[in-house]
C-alpha cells in the first residue's frame, strides 16, 4: 500500500510526501456498521409550519435522550459484534464536531459502555467535520486493531437549509490487519489535498453553522478533489474505470456534485448518499455511507471514499470474500425502513429551539462523581451478578463477579405511563422487563409511543442520556422495542 499526501502551501506549490507502508500484513477493515436514530422528520412539515424551508424526503432525528456519545455507543456495539463474537480492539478513537463535553474526553464513556479493558486507550478527535475522515485514515495508516467511531447531530435555525438537509447518526469501523481477523475490505491507497479557505464555520457555543457563498467553496474544492482523486488512484495502482462504487460526501452538496461531474463518474457508480432518507450526518456521514455500501458489496468490488471538508480526502478499498459474512445485526437500510415519524414541534423542542412548559416537578439532581465511579460497570456497562442458582441479579451485588447484560433481550412483563415525572418529552413509559435466561429489571422504555406499548413486547437495551444537571450528563441504559423483523435476508 502506498500513501500519498499533498500539502498545500500556495496556489502553485505543493510538496508531496509519499510513504510506502506495505508489509507482510494486509491492512483494512474488519467490520463496519452504521446507526440511524429511530425518529424521522418529514421535511414538508417545515414549510407547512413556517411557509418556507423544508423540502422532500425525511431526515433522521436523535431523541431527546440521545447525544453524539450515545449514538457512538450504538454504532460501536453493532460493529464489534458484526458476524458473531465481539471483535477485540487495541484502541478506541471517537470523532465528532458536536461533542457532549469539552475538556472531558467523550470516548471514555463509549469505552465504558462497551466494557473495554482499562489498558485500551480511548481518545477524542473532535471539533471539525474533517475529523471523521481523518480518524479513519489515521487508523488505516497505523498498526494494531482500532475501533474508529464517528457521530454527529446536525441542525440549524428553523427553515434553514442545514435544518432540513442535516441528519443525526453514527458509524463505527474496526480497522486492523488480516492477522487480527478476516478483512471485509482491503486498504489499497489514500491521498489528501488540504488548503485553508473559509467555507463553513461555527464558533464554540453557537448552535448553527455559517456558510460562505456557495460558488466560492465550489471553486476551492474542485481542483483539490481532482488532485486527490488522481493521486489516490495512483497510490492504489488502479484506474478510474476499475472503480465500481464511488462514495462522495460533504456538507457542501453543490461542490460534491460538481466534483463527481468533473471526475467523470457515471451515475450508476455513485453510491446513494442517504440524504433523502437520513440527511447529511456531518462528521459521521462518510463512514455511515461506507458501512451501507459494504453491507451489500460483492467480493472484489473496488470502492472509492471521497470526503469534502476543508480539503478533500480519498480512500481506495477493495471488498474481500468476507464482506458478506460480517454483516451487522441491524443494517443501515433496515434501520431506515423501521424508523417512525416525529412531529416538527417535537423536533424543535428536542433541539431546544422552543421551550415547552415542563412538568411541575423538581428537575433531576446532578450526578455524583464518586457514586458513578464506584458503579461504573453497572452504570455504563449494564452488568449483572449471578445468584447461587445462576440467575442474573440486577443491579449486581456489591463486590460480586459480573456478567454483561447489555446485549440481553427481554419481554415486557408490565408497564406504566407516567405523565407527572419530570421529562423533557413526557410522558415517561416505565416497564418491568424479564430477560431471556433469567433476570428481571424495572427500566424506562424509549423509542416507543405510550399508546403502542403492550405487555409481551420484546425489547433490547440501548445506551441513553437520562438527564443533564450542572453540565453533567447522566448516562444509563433504557429498553427499546426490538426490530419488527429479522434484518438478514
Amino acid at each position: 500500500m502506498v500513501v500519498v499526501e499533498i500539502g498545500e502551501i500556495g496556489p502553485e506549490c505543493r510538496v508531496p510526501d509519499a510513504r510506502n507502508l506495505s508489509s507482510d500484513a494486509v491492512r483494512g477493515i474488519l467490520s463496519a456498521a452504521g446507526y440511524v436514530p429511530f425518529r424521522r422528520l418529514d421535511r414538508t412539515e417545515i414549510r407547512a409550519t413556517f411557509g418556507s424551508g423544508g423540502g422532500t424526503g425525511t431526515r433522521s432525528v436523535a431523541s431527546y435522550d440521545q447525544d453524539t456519545t450515545t449514538l457512538a455507543v450504538e454504532a460501536a456495539r453493532l460493529a464489534r459484534r458484526a458476524g458473531g463474537d465481539p471483535l477485540a480492539v487495541g484502541a478506541l478513537w471517537f470523532a465528532t464536531a458536536n461533542p457532549a463535553y469539552l475538556d472531558k474526553t467523550n470516548a471514555t464513556a463509549v469505552h465504558a459502555a462497551l466494557g473495554l479493558g482499562r489498558s485500551t486507550p480511548a481518545f477524542d478527535f473532535g471539533g471539525a467535520l474533517r475529523s471523521g475522515m481523518g480518524v479513519l485514515r489515521a487508523a488505516l495508516d497505523g498498526r494494531g486493531s482500532t475501533l474508529v467511531v464517528s457521530a454527529d447531530m446536525r441542525t440549524g435555525l428553523p427553515t434553514g437549509v442545514d435544518e432540513s438537509s442535516g441528519g443525526d447518526g453514527a458509524a463505527a469501523i474496526v480497522v486492523g490487519d488480516d492477522s487480527d481477523g478476516p478483512l471485509v475490505a482491503e486498504y489499497l491507497g489514500v491521498a489528501s489535498a488540504t488548503a485553508e479557505f473559509l467555507d463553513r464555520w461555527r464558533t464554540p457555543g453557537e448552535l448553527r453553522s455559517k456558510v460562505w457563498e456557495e460558488r466560492f467553496g465550489e471553486t476551492q474544492y474542485g481542483p483539490l478533489g481532482e488532485r486527490a482523486w488522481n493521486e489516490a488512484l495512483a497510490a492504489a495502482g488502479v484506474s478510474a474505470d476499475e472503480v465500481n462504487t464511488v462514495v462522495a460526501t460533504g456538507l457542501h452538496a453543490r461542490a460534491t456534485r460538481a466534483l463527481l461531474r468533473a471526475l467523470g463518474v457515471v451515475e450508476s457508480r455513485i453510491a446513494d448518499d442517504l440524504t433523502t432518507t437520513v440527511g447529511n450526518t456531518g462528521t459521521a456521514h462518510a463512514a455511515l455511507v461506507l458501512a451501507d455500501v459494504l453491507e451489500t458489496a460483492t467480493p472484489g468490488q473496488l470502492i472509492a471514499l471521497i470526503g469534502l471538508a476543508d480539503g478533500v480526502d480519498v480512500l481506495i478499498l477493495r471488498a474481500t470474500d468476507e464482506v458478506s459474512r460480517r454483516i451487522p445485526a441491524r443494517s443501515v437500510r433496515s434501520q431506515i425502513d423501521q424508523g417512525a415519524p416525529v412531529s416538527y414541534g417535537t423536533f424543535l423542542s428536542w433541539r431546544q429551539m422552543v421551550h415547552l412548559e415542563p412538568p411541575r416537578r423538581p428537575e433531576p439532581a446532578r450526578v455524583s462523581a464518586s457514586a458513578a465511579g464506584r458503579a461504573q460497570g453497572w452504570k455504563f456497562g449494564f452488568v449483572a451478578s449471578l445468584d447461587d442458582d445462576g440467575t442474573p441479579r440486577l443491579p449486581p451485588a456489591p463486590g460480586a463477579p459480573t456478567v454483561p447484560m447489555a446485549d440481553a433481550v427481554g419481554t415486557v412483563a408490565t408497564f406504566t405511563v407516567d405523565h407527572l415525572a419530570y421529562s423533557p418529552s413526557p410522558p415517561i413509559v416505565f416497564g418491568v422487563v424479564d430477560f431471556d435466561g433469567g433476570g428481571r429489571f424495572p427500566v424506562e422504555l424509549t423509542d416507543v409511543d405510550a399508546e403502542s406499548i403492550a405487555i409481551g413486547d420484546r425489547v433490547e437495551m440501548t445506551f441513553r442520556r437520562l438527564s443533564t444537571a450542572d453540565g453533567i450528563h447522566n448516562y444509563f441504559w433504557k429498553a427499546r422495542p426490538t426490530p419488527a423483523a429479522p434484518d438478514r435476508d
